[in-house]
């Protein structure tokens, strides 16, 4: 499968991300530098927990990257459109292409994408049929990442044996209480916004339902209900439930599409 980058000119998008990748870069320096690395010299922790933090923070960067450049779903200039499917197709009135039902335009990209959720500015990057797998894979890794670093600014002051062998004219260590409360509060942020996202997205995809068609009120035929596990194997392109948690693949969508309940 073919990897398309997807890149959005958008200035308030590029604010946005670069405050997400700020808060990233923050405690994946200060965490280690102040609070893992140090006790790990010291033999206060196993080599265990450090490993673990460099894989959720390398997970949680990787979904970040590939959901912000990856292609949503983007419908090309002139679709080739089965004869058998055109009763399920419609006309954009806004860029005069013709688009499958549940596809929407989006204002910012210029361009209809298929089964758009949301355009999300923190990922500068609309969230269509294609990389909806990538942003839930950054939320989960978010809010892991984020829970994490809470736990570890919490031992810092209530668990963790005192440092003896550390540099008190180093800068961060003269203002850890100050790192580690900000890390605290961006954890904090980070955490409950993304866990509220995080449910809203796992509960639009179980009901089929995007969160362009919640605003708008759009309402369907649901017929019946499908178990949890074909529905999310079709958002991550797989039945393996392991790779459902790897963004180092490429999504092979199944033989239902994801973009409507009838086959597009």
């Amino acid at each position: 499968m073919k990897v398309r980058l997807h890149f959005v000119v958008d200035p308030m998008g590029w604010f946005c991300i670069s405050m997400v990748v700020f808060v990233w870069l923050y405690n994946t320096y200060f965490i280690p530098k102040l609070v893992l690395l140090p006790h790990y010299n010291e033999g206060h922790i196993s080599g265990v927990p450090v490993l673990c933090y460099f894989l959720a923070s390398l997970f949680c960067v990787s979904a970040l990257i590939r959901a912000s450049t990856a292609d949503p779903g983007r419908l090309p200039q002139d679709p080739e459109i089965p004869h058998s499917e055109r009763d399920r197709w419609e006309m954009c009135n806004k860029c005069n292409m013709l688009r499958p039902k549940r596809s929407h335009h989006c204002s910012r990209c210029g361009h209809c994408v298929r089964r758009m959720d949301h355009h999300c500015p923190w990922i500068n990057n609309c969230v269509g049929e294609d990389n909806h797998w990538l942003f839930l894979q950054l939320c989960f890794y978010t809010q892991v990442l984020s829970l994490y670093t809470l736990a570890l600014d919490f031992c810092q002051y209530y668990y963790f044996q005192p440092l003896t062998a550390v540099n008190k004219e180093d800068f961060a260590v003269r203002h850890e209480l100050a790192l580690l409360r900000g890390s605290s509060f961006m954890g904090v942020v980070m955490f409950g916004g993304i866990t509220t996202l995080f449910y809203t997205q796992i509960t639009g995809i179980l009901s089929d339902t995007t969160t362009i068609e919640k605003m708008s009120h759009f309402m369907q035929e649901t017929g019946s209900q499908r178990p949890w596990q074909q529905t999310l194997a079709e958002v991550f392109g797989t039945h393996w439930k392991i790779l459902w948690f790897l963004p180092f693949r490429n999504r092979h969508p199944l033989r239902r599409s994801f973009g409507s309940r009838s086959h597009v």
